[in-house]
């Protein structure tokens, strides 16, 4: 006799997560693979194998465990297609009408829930270091709500890299020892690769035929789908690239698509891998000299600041906070960020990595695709759609502080102090991109000029009303002002010609 519904979503594959401890005799656990969830946004196919498969593993495991739980498959024929469609249709079966449920990472799920005709009563997620409402305390009040204070609260409140009540080492941050730009050569082949199992080659083969057409491919699936493989992906990391990490964590090379960097933001988001683990074996490796202090600080700050900050801020400012647009930007994403050809290298590097691995680090969504976002007047909602659906580490409540917040400045200024955008020179000196690109770094006009530039000063130009008053970009304007009204008549000119042309879809 079912008494409950236990809900489990696809990014809560953990034992530990709020609902499952709510367990008892009596209560059956749901989990559905469904088209809507799928679909919502047009997800790599890789995203979608490493997620189904992890979920079959896990309801085994939950079996295993003496555990009652009703799964749906993507090819069930009674598959209704929605997580509320399967609630309702799993509570009709026994004759039950209470659920619970974690707290989902996506407004639109959490609303979903609440209005489900069922009574769903969903718990907060306290996978996280912190709960909402310490977020909100620390937040109340403050004219800036900057990612560094609230990393230093985290550090105090975890131990993590502390003595006593001062930052080991003597300093909070390490930043400024991690921007070594890319090497000549790494000495690490990447994350751990697991071969795909039998459940995991049954889940290729389904998500082959159903999203086959998706942008992404599922070649090569490497991705670990359970626990003890994501924890088995961390010790390869810790061990044998954490070392290097902080030096080399901003830059990009085109042959190299993981430089020493972890891989486990995959695993972290779903529930495979529990945070305070990682931070905790980074820190082991620090106290027993196996790893620098700023690589291992640059590695939790990460985790503890940055994931920890990105989620406050989406649950403070509510559901309505990816769809703000401070800028007005409002030009359609182009086709290169689908894999069209472009000639711009960074971005056909980027994307075609991103095509592949479902995969890029944060510079290179930052400086790279996010900058060109930004200085082009990409849609944010646009844009945010596109991180949501090429990355399989991505999730509402990560994206969208670091799109419409870090990347787009589409909030206007909670999360950024100001806009980062960059000329072609930041990219040139941390990468090795612009070596044989069709266009150069160091030109600033004319023909060859490297559209990075010609869009850098174009966007301060228009935004010139909103951040001239800036104390972190009076220089930018000052060398804009020093420039002869001739030279920026070209670069305006040359700008809008780029950006008419790239709106065309023709080859830029």
């Amino acid at each position: 006799m079912v008494s409950r519904l236990i809900l489990v979503l696809a990014d809560q594959l953990t034992r530990n997560v709020a609902a499952l401890r709510d367990y008892r005799d009596g209560d059956l656990i749901v989990m559905a693979e469904v088209s809507d969830e799928a679909t919502y946004v047009p997800h790599h196919p890789r995203k979608i194998a490493f997620l189904f498969t992890a979920m079959r593993k896990f309801a085994a495991s939950l079996r295993e465990e003496g555990l009652a739980v009703a799964y749906t498959t993507l090819d069930d024929p009674e598959n209704t297609g929605s997580i509320t469609g399967e609630l309702i249709r799993r509570a009709d079966e026994h004759g039950v009408s209470e659920v619970i449920a974690t707290e989902p990472g996506e407004w639109r799920l959490i609303q979903a829930l609440n209005d489900c005709p069922l009574t769903v009563r969903q718990i907060e997620d306290d996978r996280f270091i912190a709960t909402h409402a310490e977020f909100e305390r620390w937040a109340e009040g403050r004219k800036e709500l900057r990612m560094e204070w609230w990393y230093r609260e985290m550090r105090r409140k975890t131990g993590l890299l502390m003595e006593g009540d001062e930052p080991a080492g003597g300093k909070w941050n390490y930043d400024h020892d991690n921007r070594k730009p890319a090497p000549g050569e790494i000495d690490f082949s990447g994350p751990m690769r697991f071969t795909p199992d039998e459940t995991t080659e049954e889940v290729l083969t389904l998500v082959g035929n159903r999203f086959g057409n998706s942008f992404g491919s599922l070649d090569d699936f490497w991705f670990g789908t359970d626990s003890e493989q994501a924890s088995r992906a961390l010790t390869r990391f810790i061990k044998h690239a954490l070392p290097n990490f902080g030096d080399y964590q901003d830059a990009m090379m085109s042959e190299e698509q993981f430089l020493y960097h972890s891989i486990i933001s995959v695993y972290l988001n779903s529930g495979l891998l529990d945070p305070m683990d990682a931070c905790r074996a980074a820190e082991d490796a620090w106290k027993a000299g196996d790893a620098p202090i700023n690589a291992v600080e640059g590695f939790i700050r990460q985790i503890i600041g940055w994931r920890e900050y990105v989620r406050g801020i989406y649950y403070r400012e509510g559901s309505d906070y990816a769809k703000r647009n401070d800028l007005n930007h409002n030009r359609s994403l182009p086709g290169f960020f689908w894999g069209d050809d472009t000639q711009m290298r960074c971005i056909s590097k980027t994307v075609e990595q991103t095509r592949t691995q479902a995969y890029a680090h944060h510079i290179q969504r930052l400086m790279v695709t996010g900058n060109f976002a930004l200085l082009a007047g990409l849609n944010p909602q646009e844009v945010q759609d596109w991180y949501m659906a090429v990355y399989a580490d991505a999730y509402e409540w990560v994206m969208s502080a670091n799109v419409i917040g870090m990347t787009q400045f589409a909030d206007g200024g909670i999360v950024a102090s100001k806009p980062y955008v960059s000329s072609a020179n930041y990219i040139d000196k941390m990468s090795d991109y612009c070596k044989g690109c069709h266009y150069s770094a160091k030109k600033k006009t004319g023909e060859g000029a490297c559209p990075f530039n010609l869009l850098y000063w174009h966007f301060l130009d228009r935004h010139r009303e909103k951040f001239e008053k800036n104390p972190r970009m009076a220089q930018m304007y000052a060398t804009w002002d020093r420039m002869s009204d001739e030279k920026q008549t070209t670069i305006r000119d040359e700008a809008d010609t780029f950006l008419n042309r790239m709106a065309q879809g023709a080859l830029v």
